[in-house]
């Protein structure tokens, strides 16, 4: 290969990788993640209608679930480079709160949140 064939080589490669990138920065959908689970009580049975609060550690935007008739919840669409706290609520107990990291690679998270102290007074 001559010179100039290397260097067109060379262009080629990077204008294809530039795109790749830009196609990827496009459709994050690809890498978001969800964060689900069950609340629960001291004996593991549903806690129906429990809160569950998810903050965004980076904006400290709080996002808020209702819990089903079965104690499940739910959270999509999180960005994967971001931690998370989560916590459930319910008749004055909390459950501790949970860390879900940007460090854990999985897409999807299963987190049980376990009502087991009462809610500090304000």
């Amino acid at each position: 290969m001559s010179r100039r064939e290397i260097f067109h080589f060379g262009i080629a490669l990077a204008l294809f990788a530039a795109v790749a990138f830009a196609v990827r920065a496009q459709n994050p959908g690809a890498e978001l993640r969800t964060v689900h689970g069950q609340v629960v009580d001291k004996s593991d049975n549903p806690v129906p209608t429990s809160i569950v609060y998810l903050l965004n550690v980076k904006t400290q935007a709080v996002r808020t679930y209702i819990a089903d008739s079965a104690g499940q919840y739910r959270f999509s669409g999180l960005d994967p480079n971001v931690d998370y706290e989560i916590h459930a609520e319910h008749d004055g107990l909390t459950s501790t709160v949970r860390t879900v990291s940007s460090f854990d690679s999985r897409r999807d998270i299963e987190v049980i949140l376990k009502l087991s102290h009462s809610k500090p007074a304000k």
